[in-house]
């Protein structure tokens, strides 16, 4: 297409037509406007505009984008498998920027490891809030107890003995105190109670029942140190025989199994007990 080109109405210049391929060759060869105008002389701006009309500045005349960098450093980001929120983060840009930027890019990957962090991380807060509020029901449950009287401990220790403890059935007669259970909490209300009851140290055995494949050391040291007694005390511990194929959550340095506490000639008070229950039972 051919152009044909005029003086500029507000500066009119009487050589414009021989202007024309010079100024091209000169824009061509990189030179600035400036530069351009202080070799031909007296130019306005629009009719340089003209003349040069088509013609590309020379890249070293444009101004950096100074965006450029960023958008380079959120491609590699997105390429080393980070998340839009984290390039926002790390690079302080809107996120239709980012957005803008790597959409062409493939969404990472993520490995299970790195999604159950993300899932940790954004449920973080609420479990928080959550476990704070359950702690302030606990606190102010625990508050309204007080301590217990004797008869309030008596009538727990009848409850929790006959949920917990060993009873007698009358296909298999067994009238006998055993009490098992591996809460420590449980065990120490229940020996408080056999003390209320004037139980003596002495008729009190105690017995570790816990898994093979546990630290049974740890477990002796760990009941004995709770109750009060040498582990050369203890009654021969109860290993249960581990099953491989059982998905057991009880493992760990947590876990000490169960403590079996036995009264010697306890039969009498076996069947008090029972009375007991019974009496509560008759409301």
């Amino acid at each position: 297409m051919t152009h044909t080109h005029r003086p500029h109405a507000d500066h009119p210049h009487p050589d414009y037509e021989a202007l024309r391929p010079q100024a091209v060759a000169l824009r061509r060869a990189g030179l600035s406007r400036r530069q351009i105008r202080d070799r031909l002389g007296p130019l306005s701006d629009g009719a340089l505009t003209d003349l040069l009309e088509g013609e590309p500045p020379p890249e070293w005349t444009k101004r950096p984008n100074a965006k450029d960098d960023l958008r380079e450093q959120a491609r590699a980001l997105r390429r080393a498998g980070r998340t839009y929120d984290e390039i926002v983060a790390e690079l302080g840009v809107s996120k239709s920027s980012v957005s803008l930027w790597v959409r062409d890019l493939p969404r990472p990957t993520k490995s299970p490891e790195a999604m159950h962090q993300m899932r940790e991380a954004r449920w973080a807060p609420y479990r928080e809030a959550r476990d704070r509020q359950i702690a302030e029901t606990k606190a102010e449950a625990k508050k309204q107890i007080g301590v217990l009287t004797e008869r309030e401990l008596f009538l727990v220790g009848v409850g929790l003995y006959w949920a917990e403890g060993a009873k007698s059935k009358p296909y298999a007669r067994r009238e006998y105190l055993q009490f098992v259970n591996s809460d420590p909490d449980m065990i120490g209300l229940y020996l408080a109670w056999l003390r209320l009851l004037k139980i003596e140290p002495e008729r009190v055995r105690y017995r570790v029942m816990i898994h093979e494949s546990a630290d049974v050391d740890a477990a002796e040291r760990y009941w004995a140190d709770l109750v009060g007694v040498d582990v050369a005390t203890l009654e021969r511990t109860t290993l249960k025989k581990h099953n491989p194929k059982t998905n057991r959550k009880n493992t760990g340095e947590s876990y000490h199994g169960c403590l079996v506490v036995r009264v010697l000639q306890s039969a009498e008070l076996y069947r008090r007990i029972e009375g007991w229950w019974a009496g509560m039972c008759s409301w």
